[in-house]
């Protein structure tokens, strides 16, 4: 027995193609729904909806299945069938998360999800807590960023399925790896969307940079808001993932009196109180706007994180310095001061004037907690969005990316790497789409090429509709013990391991952070209680004398040491002294009688 349902208020008939029958459909309902009880109807059997005259057959909105692609058949699956071993998981506590942000495709050779699961105790030897995982839910052609989902209740096939996806979240688990899955709820994907055919899933009224804006406070909202919340707690509860990361949030538009994302943290904590089982939501932002991270309570939002650009621009900046320069958002950054800044409060731009966007942007975050926000030195944008792909050690060499990681897993936000940035990977990640429609091929290559040129890269741009392109992007696993990336993922390692040694490395009390820098030097220093973190990133060396009671722990060059109670540190390098309690707190008491 299995009853179909479709919210298709457009329609004014509506039928089931199942098997090899058409069967009409009852409805609408009030509110625009069409049901039917079919009894013979099992887990495997494919479907379709009929909706008035239209001969084309399409596929559920909501469908579990699509295993011939997001043009064909629906398919039942039942959830209910798969064997798990991770009845004891609880997930990794969020406010000690390291994340690490992988792509199925280009995570492994085979690009799939049992192909991932090899890989996944390195990840818990190296000490990450969450992985983060690019869009899996189903969109048209093979490879891809996972960007244009358009079947967002499936698993893309190629990568193995909703079975293979279970596979992965269950060895994760097993391994005591939290997963965060990446979510697109503010657009559908240029090919295969079909859900316009049923009702006003879109707003024509209002613009994105994808096109119109999902319908969330329009004329049939509530369902639609409905069928997005109803995926999030799919993937919760069905698939065990333990939080997702939801892209641009920027770009919801909701004039409605509670908004989307207040609607989703409210059911996830009811569903969190229903299963004992903590999430970690995460939003994607650019707004610089705290209420999307304040507690409803506060007259937030509700998520747990955003992430948070302005370290990753700031530092970038510093380290990279092209010859032509690069346009673009990097324009509001380049000061030490801008670095500074992003460690005191994560948001460097706080209701100050942006050069790049014309206006004052961002509001302060008083009062937060650094855990509320996701730093990093890369991520899939980032490097994605470069014309070439390149990693912060392809353009500044292994030394800046030593220092890159060490500010970023010594600093109080809660940090994350990007796949393959702990060995300094020699491969790229590069943009690649898999469109079927020859003329949107050419239509995305040159769009692309058009972009990057205006940003600054040239035109000189790999095809992203090339399969090389996607090969050229997959992480090589065999150079990971090798020369210097060896180097690179044991220095990693070491901060992680460091952060995991001292509590005060994992305070996200920014009252307990005193940051310090010297423009003219280019050197940085930030105290976290017993920990004091120095970065000279200017090019010359800059001496450090040890405070009473103060050690060196770690530097990221070999052979440095302390002599006659001081650290010369050389232009690029980075290094954490730490003290006892005791001595960092005696330091404190006798600092206190000082003008």
């Amino acid at each position: 027995m299995h009853r179909f349902g479709v919210w298709a208020p457009k329609a004014q008939k509506m039928s089931l193609q199942w098997s090899d029958k058409v069967l009409p459909m009852e409805g609408p309902s009030k509110r625009g729904w069409w049901t039917l009880e079919v009894p013979e109807a099992e887990c495997g059997d494919r479907y379709a909806f009929l909706l008035d005259d239209d001969p084309q057959p399409y596929p559920d909105p909501r469908s579990l299945r699509q295993q011939d692609g997001v043009h064909g058949l629906s398919e039942l699956y039942d959830h209910s069938k798969f064997e798990w071993h991770d009845q004891l998981w609880r997930g990794a506590p969020k406010t000690g998360a390291v994340i690490y942000e992988l792509h199925v495709g280009t995570f492994s050779k085979e690009g799939t999800f049992d192909g991932a699961i090899p890989h996944l105790q390195y990840l818990a030897e190296l000490g990450i807590t969450h992985v983060e995982v690019l869009p899996i839910a189903g969109w048209a052609g093979k490879q891809g960023w996972g960007y244009d989902s358009v079947a967002l209740f499936a698993t893309h096939e190629p990568y193995g399925g909703p079975d293979g996806f279970k596979r992965f979240v269950d060895a994760c688990h097993a391994n005591g790896l939290s997963v965060i899955l990446d979510v697109v709820f503010n657009h559908f994907g240029p090919v295969g969307n079909y859900t316009t055919k049923f009702g006003n899933y879109l707003n024509d009224d209002r613009k994105t940079p994808w096109g119109p804006a999902v319908n969330l406070d329009g004329e049939g909202a509530d369902e639609v808001r409905r069928f997005f919340v109803d995926s999030v707690l799919m993937w919760l509860k069905d698939y065990h993932c333990d939080g997702l990361r939801f892209d641009a949030v920027h770009a919801f538009i909701d004039l409605s009196s509670v908004h989307f994302l207040e609607q989703i943290s409210t059911e996830v904590e009811r569903l969190s109180s229903t299963l004992t089982r903590e999430f970690f939501l995460i939003a994607e932002s650019d707004l610089n706007d705290p209420r999307i991270i304040r507690s409803r309570e506060a007259n937030g939002y509700g998520m747990d994180a955003q992430w948070s650009d302005d370290f990753h621009h700031s530092l970038f900046s510093l380290l990279y310095t092209p010859e032509k320069g690069e346009a673009g958002y990097y324009a509001d950054f380049g000061e030490l001061a801008d670095l500074k800044k992003s460690l005191q409060q994560s948001y460097v731009y706080d209701g100050n004037y942006s050069d790049f966007r014309k206006r004052k942007h961002g509001r302060p975050p008083s009062g937060l907690s650094a855990h509320h926000f996701i730093h990093f030195d890369q991520n899939h944008d980032q490097v994605g969005n470069r014309a070439k792909g390149e990693r912060i050690e392809h353009l500044v060499g292994l030394d800046a990316a030593k220092v890159s990681a060490g500010l970023l897993l010594t600093a109080p936000y809660v940090p994350m790497l990007f796949q393959g940035e702990e060995w300094a990977a020699s491969t790229p990640f590069l943009y690649f789409a898999d469109h079927e429609d020859e003329e949107l091929r050419k239509q995305v290559a040159e769009g692309r090429r058009q972009e990057f040129a205006a940003f600054g890269f040239g035109d000189d741009v790999p095809d992203p509709e090339d399969q090389a392109t996607y090969e050229a992007s997959k992480l090589n696993w065999d150079e990971v013990n090798e020369g210097k990336h060896a180097e690179m993922l044991n220095w990693v390692k070491s901060l992680i391991r460091l952060r995991r040694s001292h509590v005060c490395l994992n305070d996200g009390d920014l009252n307990h952070l005193r940051v310090s820098c010297d423009e003219d030097q280019r050197v940085l220093v930030y105290q976290r209680e017993e920990a004091r973190i120095t970065a000279n990133l200017g090019s010359k060396p800059y001496s450090f004398t040890l405070l009473e009671g103060e050690r060196l722990t770690l530097v990221s060059r070999e052979g440095l040491t302390v002599q006659n109670n001081s650290l010369d540190l050389p232009p690029m390098t980075f290094a954490v002294f730490m003290s006892s309690r005791q001595s960092f707190e005696d330091r404190e008491v006798a600092s206190r009688g000082k003008p």
